[in-house]
């Protein structure tokens, strides 16, 4: 629920800001959705109670790094280069890429595992999330599409590599991608001659970036922490239909056959991923962290010092060694290899 929540509000994130924005340079409302994401969440962190957020260890700081990199920098940047010179509509297609490329790199860079069910859900969401978004009249594949797709790739880079820092607090990973992302594609704007915006504009865009991109990132990064890459990544590529339906509800533009044509293909492999049952016997190797959990199975330790027993709660505990059988996702418990 978590992925799909996310990609829901990113998805809408496309058609209101459209409808909010207004008019303005791409590298422009980039900045501003980012800056948006970034500045609102900041805020939420500094409202919030600190105890009941885990904090980044020193060990998160470089697969952080690397993220803010591929996703907040390189990504939005081979993103508006691309749109530049690619009719909408084709960058929105290759943008499927990225739920792609986040499983391939998951399942064969960071052995995550996969089974055939899950491979086909894959496949029908990406090609159902692909005929939605291929509207009638697109133009064909020209030099700005490999930086389109490019882009898809720095996106799936980061959503692996946010993958490893996903029991860290999401608002704060999201915050921080979202300050650097608006910093740079602002700048860029600026340095390119754009006109600042009204404030109007600028608080719709704000606003629009704190939901699309900044609650929709915090709410990716919990789903990466309890799927693994590649499902979140898979549940993540229905975003397009999101996009489709407003502007449907809200601006009056009506789908067209493929739209349709691609709904069932989308939720034959949602209820695939949904339905999956996967289960054996498995090892857990001692491990120490810290993230919100409750006491479960996998998390019977002893406290010290005074707990008020609420749950669930953040410190840092250790996993002794385990081995038992249960149905599991690839989630940050669950990341052994498979015979």
């Amino acid at each position: 629920m978590y992925a799909l929540a996310a990609a829901m509000l990113f998805g809408a994130s496309t058609p209101a800001a459209k409808l909010l924005a207004g008019e303005m340079p791409a590298f422009l409302l980039a900045g501003l959705l980012y800056a948006g994401s970034g500045l609102g969440l900041a805020a939420w962190i500094a409202l919030r109670p600190a105890a009941r957020a885990p904090r980044l260890a020193a060990a998160d700081l470089p697969w952080l790094a690397g993220a803010v990199l591929c996703g907040g920098v390189a990504g939005p940047v081979l993103l508006m280069l691309g749109l530049a010179a690619t009719p909408a509509s084709t960058a929105s297609l290759l943008l499927n890429l990225e739920g792609v490329f986040t499983a391939l790199i998951a399942w064969f860079v960071f052995r995550e595992n996969f089974d055939r069910r899950i491979a086909i859900g894959m496949a029908l969401i990406v090609a159902g999330s692909a005929l939605a978004s291929l509207e009638a009249g697109a133009g064909g594949i020209g030099p700005g599409s490999l930086l389109v797709a490019a882009a898809g790739l720095a996106w799936a880079v980061d959503n692996n590599l946010t993958r490893r820092i996903s029991a860290g607090d999401p608002a704060t990973i999201a915050a921080i991608k979202g300050a650097v992302a608006g910093a740079v594609n602002i700048s860029i704007a600026l340095l390119l001659g754009s006109a600042w915006p009204s404030l109007n504009q600028t608080a719709a865009a704000g606003l629009v970036g704190l939901l699309g991109y900044g609650v929709s990132l915090a709410l990716f990064v919990v789903a990466l922490r309890e799927l693994g890459s590649a499902r979140t990544g898979a549940y993540f590529s229905v975003a397009p239909f999101a996009g489709v339906l407003l502007a449907l509800t809200a601006l009056g533009e009506a789908p067209g056959e493929l739209f349709w044509l691609g709904l069932p293909l989308a939720a034959a492999g949602v209820w695939l991923h949904v339905t999956e049952h996967h289960a054996h016997s498995h090892l857990h190797e001692p491990m120490e962290h810290s993230h919100a959990h409750a006491h479960d199975e996998h998390h019977r330790h002893e406290h010290e010092g005074n707990r008020d027993g609420a749950e669930p709660h953040v410190h840092t505990h250790r996993h002794a060694r385990l081995a038992h059988s249960h149905p599991h996702y690839p989630d940050i418990h669950h990341r052994h290899d498979h015979p």
